[in-house]
């Protein structure tokens, strides 16, 4: 029987995709969401009624509502966490609920960015990413299965279709059971200029580009307030090049782990931003 699966933060913005990609891949499909009220959004709303005539069950409530999660997590075999980043440190309230409820197989927190147990940025975004490290070791001490998936800064130059998809075949996974795995799709490496170039050729144009010295960028750090101060301490991926690291025989990459999918690649996209761009989306930290 296929595993049921439990989603947080399913109708957020990464959220929707893993919830199509559970249903595609034929899981019994479980959202925790926040109620809906007089003030949730139109959007919000119909995403409830979308999902559940989809066949979702969609469970309604807050994170501290501690008995209403342990609960739900004992109607379902996997957990994934992708809530927006603000919400990190709340992801403790799960892992206490997951240690109580005892049956889940895997959970798989809110990650999709660098990896941390492995990197060091400048203060503004070194102190961001002490809030997943927290939750990390809390994952750890509670002897809780886990699959950790870094994907070069909220899943850099990689399809969202792709991501969600890649995600729960990995929880699925036996491979990936108390491992990190990379996403790292080999076609889709590609340096700031490799990009710009690609899109000059596709628009038939040239763009001004504006250089930006480390020095100036190192002094943005310091002088702008949070949580712009967090995007300029991002020089350590666009000037280090610090998240080109060689992979060891040991580390895990979505594409080897499953060679039989088409992922999409960079110069995909592309192609439907030039007929029908998407509206800019913004993290929030």
């Amino acid at each position: 029987m296929d595993n049921k699966i439990l989603i947080f933060g399913g109708t957020g913005y990464l959220g929707t995709y893993l919830v199509k990609a559970c249903i595609k891949l034929g899981h019994q499909t479980f959202v925790y969401a926040r109620p809906i009220t007089p003030q949730s959004s139109p959007h919000k709303i119909d995403l409830h009624h979308e999902f559940r005539s989809l066949g979702v069950t969609v469970i309604e409530g807050e994170l501290d509502e501690h008995e209403k999660i342990v609960a739900t997590l004992r109607q379902v075999d996997i957990v994934i966490s992708s809530l927006p980043f603000p919400q990190v440190p709340d992801q403790i309230h799960i892992i206490e609920a997951i240690k109580v409820a005892g049956n889940i197989k895997r959970f798989i927190p809110l990650e999709f960015g660098v990896e941390e147990d492995r990197l060091s940025f400048l203060p503004p975004f070194e102190a961001c990413l002490d809030k997943k490290l927290k939750i990390r070791r809390a994952v750890e001490a509670c002897g809780i299965p886990y699959t950790y998936i870094s994907a070069n800064c909220f899943v850099l130059f990689n399809y969202k279709e792709d991501i969600a998809e890649y995600t729960i075949k990995l929880a699925n996974d036996p491979r990936t059971c108390n491992r990190i795995v990379f996403y790292r799709t080999p076609e889709n490496v590609l340096s700031q200029i490799e990009l710009v170039s690609l899109w000059e050729k596709k628009t038939g144009r040239s763009f001004r580009k504006t250089l930006v010295q480390e020095e100036e960028l190192l002094k943005l750090t310091e002088n702008l307030a949070f949580p712009d101060n967090v995007r300029a301490s991002l020089h350590s991926i666009f000037v280090k090049g610090d998240l080109n690291y060689d992979l060891g025989e040991d580390d895990l990459e979505t594409w080897s782990l499953n060679p039989d999918y088409k992922y999409t690649t960079m110069d995909q996209p592309l192609d439907i931003f030039l007929i029908d761009p998407p509206k800019p989306a913004i993290a929030a930290f």
